[in-house]
């Protein structure tokens, strides 16, 4: 890896997946390259609460703004590419690359690489309601890959997104709210689905990909988006 590569991270949304993205990341630097080496890495984590208060009140421009300022100061830092580390927060990554000035690696684009390899077309999302319910993720995997979204029904997304906020991102894992999960990714079989996205960054926290892909294949959006982001930093700069 080139000393000058250096990757941007906007994190803190929540800190919980934040810090397991960071060890993804270094984990994966290091079994690439050997040795000592880790992951050459700035990060400007920032208050959730001031974000996710801006979520509620459907303020996504001053969250756009705010995320793009940090990624700014990032640049100034010596980042050459920034890394989201939140799925929810890509509705405004346009802004964020605006005005940050910096190369974003997308988390739609990993994790739809994934789905591609894996022969999969209609893909399931467990994810917030912002991702699950707005348009910018599924407008992005169906335009730009060819794969189309399914969600789960009105009582089981609003589950869905309670237990992301009230206990991941808490960093409370309850056993009951995994059997919830289990029965939400049946759900998404039900109707099509040929396998699921685990579309929030603190869902690896309850969902294991192999423990718990034994209904439909379980596709982790936070460790896909650490891959690719281990390919920048280990690409060669030429």
């Amino acid at each position: 890896m080139k000393a000058e590569r250096m990757l941007g991270i906007l994190g803190g949304m929540s800190w919980e997946s934040t810090s397991h993205l960071y060890q993804l990341l270094n984990r994966g630097v290091a079994a690439r390259l050997g040795g000592l080496h880790s992951a050459n890495l700035v990060m400007r984590s920032v208050d959730f609460e001031t974000i996710a208060a801006l979520q509620r009140s459907d303020d996504w421009a001053q969250a756009g703004a705010i995320l793009g300022e940090a990624g700014a100061g990032l640049r100034a830092a010596g980042a050459q590419a920034l890394l989201i580390a939140a799925n929810t927060m890509h509705k405004v990554a346009d802004e964020v690359e605006r005005l940050s000035g910096l190369h974003l690696i997308h988390i739609v684009d990993a994790t739809a690489e994934a789905l591609k390899q894996a022969g999969v077309r209609r893909a399931g999302l467990l994810a917030t309601r912002y991702t699950m319910e707005g348009a910018f993720y599924r407008e992005r995997m169906r335009e730009r890959h060819g794969i189309e979204i399914l969600i789960p029904g009105d009582a089981t997304r609003a589950e869905v997104h309670r237990v992301i906020y009230d206990e991941l991102c808490l960093g409370k894992v309850c056993e009951p709210s995994h059997q919830f999960y289990r029965r939400a990714i049946a759900e998404l079989a039900q109707v099509g689905a040929q396998g699921v996205i685990l579309g929030c960054t603190e869902l690896c926290l309850l969902l294991d990909t192999e423990r718990d892909g034994d209904i439909l294949p379980l596709f982790d959006g936070t460790a896909l988006h650490a891959q690719a982001a281990v390919d920048w930093l280990t690409s060669d700069n030429s």
